[in-house]
């Protein structure tokens, strides 16, 4: 029986991060009230990438059964753990890994950053291409490392990569890491094959290593192919990172479970002592649970998934095409984040932020938050009951409508 998406779960007092900690960026003492019960003046959280549906049931059936067991010792991954993600990836990929190459971890921007710390040094630069998923910054900056922007190119609504600046930025010797986003949040570009065997020719032509974050992975929209990055070229195995997780498909954030895919013998090794020299060992019961069974079992509901989202993003697409023609969305091949352009309303970002914030009572992400190539631009998350999403847009063209001269 299909999954019905249409119905509002009710997050409060869970401890939602995206429901329950909207604050506003000028004023973080000021918590929005997102709560039914205040009506349209509610604020409707469309920003942080987690979804406001229930995950598969078979996930949900399993982690009751492993709470009613009553032991949550320490956990680390079995080998039907590590079964259930390699079948996952050969299934829906044609992807043939080895379980060896798999090094579990506690969500992937935690890895993120602790592959940052094993790959370079304090003062090294890494390359990520702009307008890019803002917690790439924070690893690092936070790393000691210097940030290099290798900016997408938007041409007729669709992002491309520049290969010309690519080829000039990671023949600066200090460039050693790039971080590949793929599929990219938040421009939603999945990348073909021979776009990623371009840009990993290019880093190992120029000896720089490649972590490829593919979270995203598994949504992607109808005539879409979403291509692994070490699928690219069996040589890149040799210089690179594919950081997955369950997260995003089915909805598991909270539960920190990610699975980084390290080829390399050398690589994977300096990983696990960054894991170590971090105090971090061991799984979280739960989230080991959920991965094994949501990748055993939970195929059905997200087919379910994609079309409801495919259904969402057509109503955003029709809504803004009938309403705004003059917000351009950047339609995405996948994940469930889209990209618009607002630039023609000529604001800035605090206008911005009136606008949206205090006058469609609708939080998003901003465009700025990705990078000054996001200056203008919007990210609004479409997975979620498409009541809410109507309700979302009707406010958002209400409020620019009703624009001239009032915002400043």
């Amino acid at each position: 029986m299909p999954t019905n998406f249409d119905i509002e779960i009710d997050r409060r007092h869970t401890g939602s991060v995206k429901w329950e900690f909207v604050m506003d960026p000028e004023n973080p003492s000021t918590k929005n009230r997102t709560d039914a019960c205040f009506g349209r003046n509610r604020i409707l959280p469309m920003w942080v990438a987690d979804m406001d549906f229930s995950s598969p049931e078979p996930v949900v059936k399993a982690l009751q059964d492993r709470a009613r067991h009553g032991i949550f010792g320490y956990t680390q991954a079995d080998r039907a753990y590590l079964e259930a993600v390699t079948g996952w990836m050969q299934r829906r990929h044609a992807w043939q890994t080895e379980e060896t190459w798999i090094v579990p971890t506690q969500g992937v921007v935690p890895a993120l950053h602790l592959l940052v710390r094993a790959l370079t040094r304090p003062g090294d630069k890494i390359l990520i291409q702009r307008p890019v998923y803002y917690p790439f910054f924070s690893a690092i900056e936070k790393n000691g490392c210097r940030i290099v922007s290798n900016a997408l190119v938007l041409t007729d609504g669709r992002y491309t990569m520049d290969y010309d600046d690519l080829e000039s930025k990671t023949a600066d010797p200090d460039v050693k890491l790039a971080i590949l986003c793929s599929p990219h949040n938040p421009v939603g570009r999945v990348w073909t094959r021979d776009e990623l065997r371009r840009f990993g020719h290019v880093c190992r032509r120029n000896h720089v290593q490649v972590i490829s974050d593919e979270i995203h992975g598994d949504l992607v929209y109808p005539g879409v192919t979403f291509h692994p990055f070490l699928m690219a070229d069996s040589v890149f195995q040799e210089n690179s990172v594919v950081c997955t997780a369950p997260s995003k498909t089915f909805n598991l954030a909270g539960l920190q479970t990610s699975n980084i895919f390290i080829p390399d013998r050398k690589i994977r090794q300096e990983f696990k002592k960054s894991l170590l020299s971090n105090g971090l060992f061991g799984l979280n019961p739960f989230g080991t649970t959920a991965c094994r069974v949501a990748y055993e079992e939970g195929e059905p509901w997200l087919e379910d998934l994609k079309r409801y989202l495919e259904s969402n993003l057509q109503a955003l697409t029709n809504h803004f095409e009938t309403y705004l023609p003059e917000i351009k969305v950047i339609r995405p091949q996948g994940t469930y984040l889209v990209w618009f352009d607002c630039r023609s309303l000529g604001l800035d970002k605090h206008q911005f932020r009136k606008l949206f914030l205090d006058r469609a009572r609708v939080f998003l992400d901003e465009g700025s938050l990705f990078g000054p190539e996001g200056d203008g631009f919007q990210r609004i998350n479409i997975a979620c009951p498409r009541p809410l999403l109507m309700e979302a847009l009707g406010r958002i063209v209400a409020a620019i409508k009703g624009l001239p001269g009032n915002i400043a």
